[in-house]
This record gives structure tokens, sequence and C-alpha cells, in this order.
């Protein structure tokens, strides 16, 4: 299997983090992200921006693999 580029981590990362902020928001009604940035700053809406466009890239890396990757099964040899 192909070793991921730069993209490919950066958007797992951020994903990650805005997975998690979602968690702490649902759980703990705690938005990390605007606690550290403050709520709705710039920083923080490009944060947000960012997580949200490597969700896109990620729903595209998804399709890619899969074209490459065939259904998915693991394979035995």
């Amino acid at each position: 299997m192909k070793k991921l580029n730069i993209f490919d981590r950066i958007a797992f990362i951020l994903v990650i983090i805005g997975g998690l902020n979602w968690g702490a928001v649902g759980i703990f009604h705690l938005d990390l992200v605007g606690r550290i940035f403050g709520d709705m700053s710039m920083l923080s809406r490009v944060i947000f921006g960012l997580v949200g466009i490597s969700a896109i890239y990620l729903v595209f890396f998804a399709c890619r693999c899969k074209s490459k990757c065939g259904s998915g099964a693991a394979e035995t040899k």
C-alpha cells in the first residue's frame, strides 16, 4: 500500500481534531477550539474551515483508495 502524502496526513490530523472537538461539544458542552482561540474568532473560524475542507478531501481520498484497493477486503498471499 502506498504511503500517505503530506496532504493526507494533515487532513487526517485536522479531521481527528474536529471529531474530538465535536465529541467534547456533544458530551461536555465544551468547544475546545473556541475556548483556546476565542469563540468564533477569525483563527477559530479558519480552523473550522480547514477541518471542513479536510473532511471533503478525505471523501475523495476514500474514493481514490477504494478504486486502487478494490473492495477493501483483506487479501491473503
